[in-house]
């Protein structure tokens, strides 16, 4: 579920290579190549009927990644709200509901570094992100309040249906075929296209005094993460992201020093979110024994040259 967007249509090729048949379900294509999917379903999963359809009783594993969600500057504005948190709880009450219904046995759920309360988060050098401390829960945004609660009601369907269920917060997750341009694509394609696009000694605008820190996980990376959770014995939820922070500002100096150029950089009011995000993987390290491959520099590089071929194709 959500197989036409970036994290879904890159696991559909996962699950292909390691032997699965896949059903993906979108209610729109991959943007940027073919899905390898076996069966593809354009629909709705707002619609229980559309749900009641996709969810068959022969299906071992479901990957709920469908949400209502983009970048800072769709979920932090304040204007997209109630969509986000409509449209997503719609689809994971539809999907948990279906699930037992039909007896599949497994669920994974991806849930986000959004639920972690924004009074852990207000130092950009020393953010709070372990597990245990999403409550008392007080995230910044909408999206990380329907999170929460979608992590709740599937732990909830758990319990009293024995449906078992995986759930992951990721955090920032990067990579080739991501969204890079429209106004819902996040910070890394984000500024990738900013420095991809403007010229040998220009100005790129940066939100906010860059000085909020963030991680940043590999697609690759994610992948083997969500792969490992779900092989083993643990539900979660657990962080998948990256423990390699790094400031909004230094982000941006490695992609322009990536790309060669030299470009300045001006920080103008904007979205911003939590002053500090990072990824504490002691837990899924401890419990799944899965930590990330991809230093930031090899990522963003891969990242960047195909942002700027798709700049170049553009023009």
């Amino acid at each position: 579920m959500g197989a036409g967007g970036f994290i879904g249509s890159h696991l559909v090729k996962r699950l292909k290579r390691e032997g699965y048949w896949v059903r993906g379900v979108d209610l729109k294509n991959p943007e940027f190549s073919p899905t390898q999917a076996d069966d593809w379903v354009i629909g709705d999963l707002r619609d229980a009927t559309v749900v009641d359809r996709v969810v068959t009783a022969d299906l071992d594993e479901i990957y709920q990644l469908a949400a209502e969600m983009g970048g800072a500057g769709y979920i932090f504005t304040g204007e997209n709200d109630a969509d986000v948190m409509h449209n997503s709880a719609t689809i994971n009450l539809n999907t948990a509901d279906a699930a037992v219904k039909k007896g599949v046995k497994k669920i994974f759920y991806s849930s986000s570094a959004c639920i972690y309360p924004e009074y852990n988060q207000m130092d950009p050098d020393n953010p709070k992100c372990t597990e245990n401390t999403a409550y008392p829960a007080e995230p910044d945004s909408e999206y990380g309040w329907e999170k929460l609660f979608s992590e709740r009601m599937y732990f909830a369907y758990h319990r009293n249906y024995g449906i078992q269920v995986r759930v992951a917060r990721f955090h920032n997750i990067y990579g080739p075929e991501g969204t890079w341009t429209g106004g819902r694509e996040k910070a890394p394609a984000a500024i990738c296209r900013k420095v991809a696009e403007t010229p040998q000694g220009g100005n790129i605008e940066i939100w906010g005094d860059g000085k909020q820190t963030r991680s940043f996980l590999y697609i690759e990376d994610c992948l083997d993460g969500v792969r490992a959770l779900m092989q083993s014995d643990f539900s979660g939820p657990v962080n998948i992201g990256s423990e390699e922070m790094i400031s909004i500002n230094d982000f941006a100096k490695m992609i322009i020093g990536i790309s060669g150029k030299n470009l300045h950089i001006t920080n103008i009011p904007g979205p911003q979110g939590v002053r500090g995000r990072n990824s504490d993987n002691d837990l899924i390290r401890e419990k799944v024994g899965w930590e990330p491959k991809f230093d930031l520099a090899r990522g963003m590089k891969l990242t960047y040259e195909w942002v700027a071929k798709q700049v170049e194709n553009r023009s």
